[in-house]
């Protein structure tokens, strides 16, 4: 009778491991699955955007901004190796923006100096027309 004891003890252990075994796979799954994934999509529109503004040649016009960008750049590429995920696509995200606002006050600045020249020649001609016909400069 002992020895029927002993295997309907060890037939009961058995399933119990299993189920344990199961039930550790499983939340190793979850906990696999629940990662969130690399933001590449978020990362390529940061080195789109920022290669498109050193394109334009940002740099000379909005270059605060535009290292601002490379550098948000890196610290979201830092992120994704140390797994944080959720930071890396906020930083890329920032680095995105960066690059686009780097764009658009180069683009403010390059106007505001066409304008100012286009101004002091309107003034020029201003100073010529008022000198009259026959006047020599």
């Amino acid at each position: 009778m002992n020895q029927i004891s002993i295997r309907s003890a060890k037939s009961r252990a058995v399933p119990s491991l299993r189920l344990v075994a199961a039930a550790a796979g499983l939340f190793t799954l979850v906990a696999c699955a629940s990662a969130p994934p690399a933001p590449t999509h978020a990362l390529q529109a940061a080195e789109t955007a920022i290669t498109n503004a050193e394109q334009a040649r940002v740099a000379d016009y909005a270059s605060i901004e535009l290292n601002e960008a490379r550098e948000n750049l890196a610290a979201a590429r830092k992120a994704v190796q140390d797994k944080e995920m959720a930071r890396a696509e906020r930083l890329a995200e920032k680095a995105r923006v960066n690059a686009e606002l780097a764009s658009a006050n180069a683009g403010l600045t390059r106007a505001r100096v066409i304008n100012e020249e286009m101004q002091t020649s309107i003034d020029v001609l201003k100073q010529e027309m008022q000198r009259g016909p026959g006047a020599r400069p």
